[in-house]
């Protein structure tokens, strides 16, 4: 694995009076991608957007149940935050930002910082500009994602202002190469990305005609396709995960039945019922009762949070939903803490994010809600 410097760090303080509605940690809605992550000492960490930057809770011990935060990281005109761990466990931040140019104009960049260390500062935020050089293509970019490959080079996709997907990436040599054109049309939110256990980087995003599908032929090599494929995904809903030997399965929204819907390489797409907005599930692997399980969270139409628990590549033996009787903004956020339980995370109707850890025994039953501002 390539190392990496440390190099210099932003600031991270607590959040207080002066930092206006950060001194009680209410966010509008959770960041994108995985935002509940593992770090390797154990611990939690929980990350959500704010004006003039983000806020950080952290586990103050491994397991909980108590959280130290919310810490403030600075960094203006983020208009999209995407948060993506490695297998390494740094922790990576994505963002799509805003500032005003010399010519009055506003300008746009996709802008890359990293934390190594559980509840440590981060690296700087660092720039890496933008696939148009005309400002108003440029303006129309979309929220970038990202992937981190096994041997931690960090892929950074975007929707482009042509509605094809532009990719950049790092060397072996860990500086960035330029801008690549993957091509596409149609595509106007985010890909979905899976790092798979082998090397290999796969994405999928959705148009309105159908889905289209990227693969790296070996590690680190160029990204084959896209590919179509006549799926019905809502746009914006495709996530994947790899469930099997260097295999992926996509879920998403189903745009013709309403529910969850799952397809993976050489199978049929499998309804699994559910009533999801129009917004990704989070998703996780792991093991209830001894068998090796998918969980998927998401956000109902009534706007609570529900749970979907099924055999992972068994979808058609069933798959359970348990409504959680919690409102919540936007995409929940699924993890294991370190004592591998299951760790639900939420922004609750009222901004304030939340946890609910997986009680011990039969089934995958969570405590109740504790909000992070107890």
């Amino acid at each position: 694995m390539r190392k990496r410097s440390a190099g210099p760090v932003g600031a991270v303080r607590r959040a207080g009076p002066g930092d206006g509605g950060r001194e009680r940690g209410v966010v509008p809605a959770p960041a994108h991608g995985d935002w509940l992550t593992l770090g390797k000492d154990g611990r939690l960490s929980l990350y959500a957007p704010t004006d003039g930057g983000l806020l950080r809770w952290t586990e103050t011990a491994v397991g909980g149940p108590a959280w130290s935060g919310p810490h403030f990281v600075p960094v203006q005109g983020l208009t999209d935050l995407t948060v993506v761990q490695g297998a390494d466990t740094y922790v990576h931040f994505l963002g799509r930002r805003e500032r005003e140019r010399a010519d009055g104009g506003t300008g746009v960049d996709v802008v890359h910082a990293i934390q190594y260390q559980t509840g440590l500062a981060f690296t700087e935020w660092r720039s890496l500009g933008n696939p148009h050089r005309d400002p108003a293509q440029g303006r129309a970019l979309g929220r970038p994602v990202g992937a981190v490959a096994a041997d931690g080079t960090v892929h950074v996709l975007v929707p482009d202002a042509h509605g094809g997907l532009a990719l950049r990436r790092e060397a072996p040599n860990g500086k960035w190469r330029a801008w690549e054109d993957l091509s596409g049309t149609g595509i106007d939110t985010p890909p979905a990305t899976v790092s798979l256990a082998g090397g290999r980087v796969e994405v999928c995003a959705a148009t309105a005609s159908g889905v289209l599908l990227w693969r790296q032929a070996a590690p680190g090599g160029d990204f084959e396709g896209p590919r179509g494929l006549a799926l019905r995904p809502v746009p914006g809903t495709v996530v994947a995960l790899e469930t099997g030997p260097e295999r992926a399965t996509f879920f998403w929204a189903d745009a013709g039945t309403g529910g969850v819907g799952a397809w993976r390489e050489g199978d049929w797409p499998v309804a699994l019922g559910g009533a999801p907005t129009g917004e990704p599930c989070a998703r996780l692997r792991t093991v209830v009762d001894g068998y090796d399980s998918v969980v998927l969270a998401c956000r109902d139409r009534d706007g609570s949070a529900v749970l979907g628990v099924g055999g992972t590549e068994n979808e058609a033996a069933g798959f359970w939903w348990y409504a959680l009787g919690e409102s919540c903004r936007g995409v929940p956020a699924l993890a294991r803490d370190g004592h591998g339980r299951v760790v639900m995370a939420l922004i609750g109707g009222d901004g304030t994010p939340k946890v609910a850890r997986q009680e011990a025994g039969s089934g995958l039953t969570l405590t109740r809600w504790r909000s992070l501002e107890d």
